[in-house]
């Protein structure tokens, strides 16, 4: 590789970082192709993506963004799945790939330059997702409404109760 190709694939790697929410440093030494292409799979459902390059490379892209202080992990096999809108999703992704093959192990994230240990992304794949969280919301501001007119309605419902009543009692 010339010094060209490793000036343009340093910026673009930067470009991604600067555009990232979410990033995760992983170590894949042992996995198959396709087994990292069923990765790439998961995390592009989740508008995420994971780039494998050389460490070097990896550390000089990470310059001036807030991803900075993950370049202290870059050693050995390394990924980096790097989400653009959310970080639950490609938290459950990673998570999920980790537990399924024991060669596959998450080293350390970010997430908007706060770091995170593997934990902390165990921690945060167990969260619901924003859709999720958007249809509680839509469904909690949804009763509210409900609620008012039911007992709004029920006013004059219960009068009219009372009206017949005394009509009943009247006629008897």
């Amino acid at each position: 590789m010339n010094r060209d190709q490793k000036t343009d694939i340093v910026s673009a790697l930067n470009e991604t970082f600067s555009k990232a929410k979410f990033a995760a440093v992983a170590d894949y030494r042992g996995l198959k192709v396709s087994e990292l292409e069923k990765l790439r799979k998961d995390l592009r459902q989740s508008d995420a993506q994971i780039q494998v390059a050389k460490n070097t490379l990896l550390r000089l892209a990470v310059k001036d963004t807030p991803y900075e202080s993950l370049a202290d992990s870059f050693s050995g096999t390394t990924a980096v799945a790097i989400g653009f809108t959310e970080p639950v999703g490609p938290a459950k992704a990673l998570t999920t790939f980790a537990k399924d093959f024991d060669a596959f192990t998450i080293r350390t994230a970010s997430l908007e330059g706060s770091a995170l240990t593997a934990d902390d992304i165990e921690a945060l794949s167990k969260l619901p997702s924003k859709e999720e969280l958007l249809a509680k919301l839509l469904g909690t501001m949804n009763s509210v409404p409900g609620s008012f007119v039911r007992v709004l309605a029920a006013v004059p419902q219960k009068m009219m109760y009372a009206l017949s009543a005394v009509k009943d009692q009247k006629e008897n």
